[in-house]
């Protein structure tokens, strides 16, 4: 029995090790990235009720990309490739995530995380939230707060 507990402790151990030389692998990648390319699939769009005021969210399929170029952690910079120009970006990357914000002298507020966590096929998690709010919503323009999930790949 001793033996049996001991031998399944040992695999355990042996796994946890592997699991975290690979998590740092990713790490290592996450930090020295220069370029991403990122695919979000699901998104879920706050509101709020216009007589009671409360907040609510709805779930719906994406199809949306976002690409970031020549990224320096040390200087904490990015650019980001969009239709609409240039906005300040500021990076910061700390223990697994990469943080990308994105500030318009409009207002709104991106964030793209992403996770040096394997998301299948060399790609990573990534989490995309865009903090803008307009009285009237036009469809295919951000008007509400929105969260978007899907990957990235380094490039």
């Amino acid at each position: 029995m001793l033996a049996i507990a001991l031998g399944t402790l040992a695999t355990w151990v042996l796994l946890q090790s592997t699991d975290a030389s690979a998590q740092s692998g990713l790490d290592r990648r996450l930090a020295a990235a220069k370029k991403l390319d990122c695919s979000f699939s699901t998104f879920a769009i706050g509101n709020w009720d216009k007589e009671k005021g409360t907040p609510s969210l709805a779930v719906k399929p994406a199809e949306l990309k976002a690409a970031f170029t020549n990224i320096n952690v040390d200087e904490g910079t990015a650019e980001a490739e969009t239709a609409y120009g240039a906005s300040f970006i500021s990076v910061r990357y700390a223990l697994g995530y990469l943080h990308i914000m994105q500030m318009s002298d409009a207002g709104p507020l991106y964030l793209t995380t992403v996770f040096a966590r394997a998301a299948g096929e060399g790609r990573l998690m990534a989490v995309h939230t865009r903090l803008e709010y307009s009285p009237t919503q036009i469809p295919g323009f951000t008007s509400r707060p929105e969260i978007y999930l899907g990957t990235c790949s380094i490039g």
